[in-house]
């Protein structure tokens, strides 16, 4: 129970700096939505093997 919820609350607060780092970087006038699309792309893979790594890779 105890590694489940870790699990989760990492994943939670990883995925939740990931976006805000990609967020940020939209705020910015010099920056443009398609100079941060691939910062998007790349985040959304790494947070969809992350969560796969975590949850459905039990071997």
């Amino acid at each position: 129970m105890n590694r489940k919820f870790a699990t989760i609350t990492g994943c939670v607060l990883c995925i939740a700096f990931l976006l805000g780092l990609a967020t940020t970087l939209t705020r910015s006038m010099m920056i443009g939505f398609t100079d941060v699309l691939p910062v998007y792309i790349l985040m959304g893979i790494v947070i969809v093997m992350m969560l796969y790594e975590a949850f459905y890779d039990k071997k």
